[in-house]
C-alpha cells in the first residue's frame, strides 16, 4: 500500500476514534464540517479521534453516522457482530423481478407493441396507485416489470418520429417510478442505471416536463450519495431550472409544478450544507410557484403543491438542525391536505426529526407512529426513522424504550 494512501479501516483493530477519522477523510471532511454536522467543538471531535475522551454513546453513534452516510452500523464500532443497516433498507421480494426488466436486452419483437394511449393509462394508474398505497413498493413492483419491458420495446421500435418522442417520454416516467421503488434498496448500482437511463430518454423525448423530472431525481441520487456530489446535484437542478425557465410563461401545471419543485431542491442542498440564506431563498422562490397553481393541484410525481411547502419548511429547518423552528413550521404544516401516503409518512419523519432536535424525544416516537400507520413501507426504508428508534431503544425511561422497541419490531429494525 502507497505510504500516502488512507488505511483500510478493517485492516487492523482500530479504536473508534480512529474509524471516525478514516471514514471522515475517505468523505472528504474537514474536523470542522463534521464537529458542525453532530453538534460538538472541533476541539471535542479532535479528542474522540485521538482516543482522548470515552467512547460516545448511541446517540453520538448514529449522529456519526448520519452525518458521514455510513451505511453498517460496524464501519464505526467494529463489531461485526451485530448487523445494523442505517441508510439502506432492506431488499424488497420484487426487486429482482425489476432489475431482471431493467437489465433485459429485448433486440426482438416477438410480442406486439403495447399502444401509446394504453401505456400512458397504464403508468397514470401506477403513479396513482403509488399515492394511494400503503405498502407502495409492493404495489408498484408488481406492476413495473411489464411497465418497464413495454415502455423499453415501444421506445425502440415505433417508427413514427412524434410517437417515438412520446415513447421515450414515457419510458423516461417508467424509469422515475422505478427510482420510487429502488431508493434505499441494497442495490445502488441499479438505481444509477434507472437515473441515467431516465435522463437519456427524457432529453430523447424533448419533453420538458419528463426532462425536468428526470433531473429532478438524478439531482437527488447525487445528494444522497454524500456531501462530495452536492455540487453535482446542483448542477443538476440548476440547469434544468435554467432550461425550464423560458417556458413557464406558457407551461401547463405539470412543467411549472416541476419548475417549483426543482427550486426547492436547491433549497434542500443548501440545507444539507447549512447555508440558511440561500436555503430559505429558495424555498421562498418555490413557495411562489406554488401559489401560482389551483389550491387542489397536486403533482403526481414529485407531490409538489401549495399544501407540500408546509412539509418542505420543516425540512429544510430539520437540515439546518433548527430543532425549535422545525416544530414551529410543523405546527403550521397541514399534513392531512397531503393526499399521498407515502408522502405524508415521510412528513411524519420530517417531523419526528424536528422532534428529536428539540429534545421532545416522546413526541418524535408518537410521530414515527403516524407515519408507520400512513405507509409503514415508507418509515421501514427510511434511514432518519430507523437512527431516531435505534437511539431511543436504549432510552433510560421503561417506558420511551419499550414504545421505541415495539415500533422498531414493527418497522423491521429489531427481531422480536
Amino acid at each position: 500500500m502507497p505510504s500516502d494512501a488512507v488505511p483500510d479501516p478493517y485492516a487492523d483493530p482500530l479504536r473508534f476514534g480512529q474509524r471516525v477519522q478514516i471514514l471522515r477523510e475517505r468523505r472528504g471532511m474537514t474536523r470542522t464540517q463534521l464537529a458542525d454536522l453532530i453538534g460538538v467543538s472541533p476541539h471535542t471531535l479532535k479528542k474522540i479521534e485521538n482516543g482522548q475522551q470515552q467512547a460516545p454513546g448511541l446517540g453520538m453513534v448514529l449522529r456519526l453516522a448520519d452525518a458521514l452516510r455510513v451505511r453498517e452500523l460496524a464501519e464505526l464500532t467494529g463489531n461485526v457482530s451485530t448487523h445494523v443497516d442505517l441508510f439502506t433498507g432492506p431488499g424488497h421480494p420484487r426487486l429482482a423481478a425489476v432489475k431482471a426488466a431493467v437489465d433485459t436486452l429485448h433486440l426482438g419483437t416477438s410480442t406486439e407493441l403495447p399502444r401509446l394511449p394504453h401505456l400512458e393509462a397504464r403508468l397514470l394508474a401506477a403513479w396513482k396507485a403509488r399515492h394511494q398505497a400503503p405498502n407502495h413498493r409492493e404495489v408498484i413492483g408488481a406492476l413495473l416489470p411489464d411497465l418497464i419491458r413495454d415502455a423499453q420495446a415501444l421506445a425502440r421500435h415505433t417508427d413514427d418520429a412524434a410517437q417515438r418522442r412520446a415513447a421515450q417520454s414515457l419510458l423516461a416516467q417508467t424509469y422515475s417510478l422505478s427510482q420510487f421503488f429502488l431508493a434505499y434498496q441494497p442495490d445502488a448500482a441499479l438505481l444509477w442505471r434507472v437515473a441515467e437511463r431516465g435522463m437519456i430518454a427524457a432529453q430523447d423525448s424533448e419533453d420538458p416536463h419528463a426532462i425536468g423530472v428526470a433531473a429532478w431525481l438524478l439531482a437527488q441520487a447525487h445528494r444522497d450519495s454524500g456531501a462530495r456530489h452536492f455540487d453535482a446535484a446542483d448542477a443538476i437542478n440548476t440547469a434544468a431550472v435554467r432550461y425550464l425557465e423560458p417556458l413557464l410563461p406558457d407551461a401547463d401545471n405539470d412543467t411549472l409544478a416541476i419548475a417549483g419543485a426543482l427550486q426547492f431542491e436547491l433549497g434542500y442542498t443548501a440545507a444539507r450544507r447549512r447555508e440558511t440564506g440561500t436555503a430559505w431563498r429558495h424555498w421562498d422562490k418555490a413557495n411562489a410557484v406554488a401559489a401560482t397553481l389551483p389550491a387542489d393541484y397536486y403533482h403526481p410525481v414529485t407531490s409538489f403543491s401549495r399544501s407540500v411547502m408546509g412539509a418542505h419548511a420543516v425540512t429544510v429547518a430539520v437540515e439546518l438542525h433548527q430543532g425549535g423552528e422545525s416544530v414551529r413550521q410543523a405546527a403550521r404544516a397541514d399534513e392531512l391536505t397531503i393526499p399521498s401516503r407515502p408522502r405524508r409518512a415521510r412528513h411524519r419523519i420530517e417531523e419526528a426529526r424536528g422532534y428529536q432536535l428539540d429534545c421532545q424525544p416522546e413526541a418524535a416516537i408518537a410521530t414515527l407512529e403516524k407515519a408507520y400507520r400512513a405507509a409503514p413501507e415508507t418509515i421501514r426504508y427510511n434511514g432518519y426513522a430507523r437512527t431516531i428508534l435505534l437511539e431511543e431503544v436504549e432510552s433510560k425511561q421503561a417506558s420511551r424504550r419499550r414504545r421505541a422497541a415495539e415500533l422498531a419490531v414493527e418497522v423491521g429494525v429489531l427481531t422480536a
